[in-house]
């Protein structure tokens, strides 16, 4: 049987943190489900089709990370995909009490999923999504917070 995981975000964009928690993931499970999800919340900067063509193109050479997009519960997404196993990333403490409570939310929906915290590295502690939005905003370097085929995708898209 295969073990697989998902790992649900909106990635808007895919940073090297997330990068390095899906590495994490391929240490653990057979298969890494890389979930872009869709946030009616959330502004994002890239369309849901760009943050896709992202991801893809960052895991193009890898076999074992499928790519997808959901707008429902993870939950749902998790019965769909016959997994319970539902990994999140955590930077500091405002991400573990978020992450918390969205995981009691998520646990009376369906008492058998498992979540996974997955501490980040130090040197990405920093290093976020809205960090790389604000450095595109006002033309400072981001290279170094993507994977590479993030940076190429964003720098050719201009």
């Amino acid at each position: 049987m295969t073990r697989r995981c998902v790992f649900a975000g909106t990635f808007d964009p895919f940073t090297i943190g997330h990068f390095d928690t899906v590495k994490k993931c391929l240490a653990l499970f057979d298969e890494v489900l890389v979930c872009i999800a869709e946030n009616k919340r959330k502004q994002c900067m890239f369309t849901l089709e760009e943050r896709l063509q992202m991801v893809k193109e960052t895991y193009k050479d890898e076999p074992r990370v499928r790519v997808l997009s959901w707008d429902g519960v993870i939950v749902d997404l998790l019965k769909k995909e016959n997994t319970p196993f539902y990994v999140r990333g955590l930077r500091n403490t405002v991400d573990f009490e978020y992450e918390n409570a969205d995981f009691y939310a998520s646990r009376d929906l369906d008492k058998d999923m498992v979540t996974l915290y997955l501490p980040s590295e130090k040197e990405h502690l920093h290093v976020s999504s809205t960090l790389v939005k604000n450095c595109i905003a006002f033309g400072k370097p981001f290279k170094q917070y993507v994977p590479a085929a993030v940076y190429t995708y964003i720098t050719k898209r201009g």
